[in-house]
């Protein structure tokens, strides 16, 4: 999840690292032949032993990439005031869950409850659960939170999966809930498919002839995939031509993670497109620089640019009772929430850092640059007034 989304430098396509994953992965693939892209993904991001989110403090200065909160507290701030908003539509509830997917180094979370202090009654009603598999990083997590709230945080508590939150409390669902995911879309397995003819092959990870992963293609695995129709992919995708790859992502945890709340709020903001499009956007980043993504399994970040369309389709193929507010850039979402006011007025209170200020709030507003690459989209339920920013 990389911040940086201007098209990949140059690397070297062929550049493979006997990483302890890919020794994993190859083991894997010998004995089925090949595997799909979603468990490549998977497993170099959740791998129980080698997964990149498993095991590595990948934001910052110090990790591999850097994300909108790190750039500027004025982007957490303004989250926090928006879930502010979003629970008094809620009828301000006296209790509600307050949900991160993907907190990092819980710089957003800590930056939105400092800002959330103008509203006391909305951090004692909240209760705050951090979703992260990564567990050396909940002490950094709980750090800063308890640094941003002057050392009297609100209830937290952390879940490897949002499912684990009402699995553990099933009347969890019955509680309100505000479910906040920043640079967490990217990370969704994908599936994709190149055009061969009138058909379609799945991407598939396999083997070359010296044992180093590649992206399979017919006759490259013991499994060879053969082109078939596909109408679906057909609809989405008429302008593809003949070895065009194409992305369809899933979306899975939106039937577990947010469909299951009875009332429920929902914000993702991510790099990506409103419709479908040709190309391959699957990416990796390691020390703040590309790399192809077979290079380096579970040590560096895996992602890709976000199809925001296809959210939709899942929502409504699952006939679920949640509208959808959006989708907008980044920066005109930011600009409603009033990101210029909000930083003249912080930087009229630190002067000192006023340069520093309008650099940040520069780098998220930019269009061409994150202010237009990124997008913001809301899920609520029905009952609610759209969401603040859309």
């Amino acid at each position: 999840m990389s911040t940086e989304t201007a098209e990949p430098q140059a690397y070297d396509p062929a550049a493979r690292r006997d990483t302890p994953l890919a020794r994993k992965l190859r083991q894997e693939i010998r004995r089925a032949g090949s595997i799909s892209l979603p468990q490549y993904m998977s497993a170099c991001l959740a791998d129980p032993e080698h997964g990149y989110y498993r095991t590595r403090p990948a934001i910052g200065a110090h990790g591999d990439f850097i994300t909108a909160p790190e750039i500027s507290q004025v982007f957490g701030e303004l989250i926090g005031l928006w879930a502010v908003v979003t629970w008094q539509q809620m009828g301000s509830p006296s209790h509600f869950r307050l949900i991160e997917l993907g907190p990092g180094r819980g710089t957003l979370m800590a930056d939105a409850l400092r800002a959330a202090r103008l509203a006391p009654a909305f951090l004692e009603a909240a209760q705050v659960c951090l979703v992260d598999i990564n567990a050396t990083m909940r002490d950094a997590q709980a750090s800063a939170i308890a640094a941003a709230t002057s050392g009297n945080p609100p209830r937290l508590s952390w879940h490897d999966t949002v499912t684990s939150i009402y699995w553990d409390d099933p009347g969890a669902l019955d509680m309100p809930a505000i479910l906040l995911g920043n640079e967490f879309l990217d990370t969704c397995p994908i599936f994709q498919y190149t055009r061969r003819g009138e058909g379609w092959i799945s991407r598939r990870v396999g083997l070359d002839d010296a044992g180093r992963l590649q992206f399979a293609e017919p006759g490259s695995a013991s499994k060879p995939a053969l082109p078939r129709p596909d109408t679906t992919l057909d609809v989405l995708f008429p302008t593809a031509r003949d070895g065009d790859v194409v992305t369809k992502p899933q979306f899975e945890f939106l039937d577990s993670d947010v469909m299951p709340w009875r009332r429920l709020a929902a914000l993702f903001i991510d790099y990506g497109h409103p419709e479908p499009a040709p190309g391959d956007t699957l990416q990796a980043v390691r020390a703040h620089a590309f790399e192809h993504p077979l290079t380096s399994p579970g040590e560096a970040d895996l992602t890709a640019h976000v199809d925001f369309s296809a959210i939709r389709r899942r929502i409504e193929g699952a006939e679920s009772a949640l509208a959808i507010d959006g989708v907008t850039t980044q920066a005109e979402f930011l600009g409603s929430l009033g990101i210029m006011e909000r930083a003249s007025r912080l930087m009229a209170a630190n002067p000192a850092k006023a340069a520093e200020i309008e650099m940040g709030v520069a780098r998220l507003m930019s269009v061409p640059g994150m202010g237009s690459r990124f997008k913001a989209i809301g899920l609520r339920s029905p009952d609610l007034p759209p969401l603040p920013g859309f």
